[in-house]
């Protein structure tokens, strides 16, 4: 089984959704997106600010395989983004779930109910 904590969110598009207490949400990929990336060596990060519709392309991440990008799970603005781990892209290969990419503010924030628990993100990932 893949590692796939229980307290998170996640999406189809292999992305772990974090709600914090002060109602942001805070995005990175999941362990299974960096193992089938493998190592990574370039991440681009949104820009603080901007404004994210659900499923718009938020960041990048390079590994040297190839280049994917990371969707916004839900709709709204950028608050913060993790500049430590664009500064060590390999920070996300070593532990892709305390190694965070960028934090939103969502226009609606019950729409991370919608979101995949980890039991169906596990199914997403045995189905493909």
């Amino acid at each position: 089984m893949s590692n796939i904590p229980a307290n998170l969110k996640y999406t189809k598009s292999h992305e772990w959704v974090r709600a914090e207490a002060d109602g942001t949400l805070t995005i990175g990929i999941t362990d299974h997106a960096q193992d089938l990336l493998g190592d990574l060596v370039f991440i681009e990060l949104p820009d603080l600010g901007k404004e994210l519709a659900v499923g718009q392309e938020a960041a990048v991440v390079e590994s040297v395989k190839a280049a994917a990008d990371v969707y916004a799970p839900l709709a709204g603005t950028v608050t913060e983004v993790n500049q430590a781990a664009a500064d060590a892209p390999e920070s996300v290969n070593q532990d892709a779930y305390a190694t965070w990419l960028f934090k939103i503010k969502p226009a609606n924030a019950a729409d991370v109910d919608a979101l995949l628990d980890a039991a169906a993100y596990q199914q997403t990932i045995d189905a493909a």
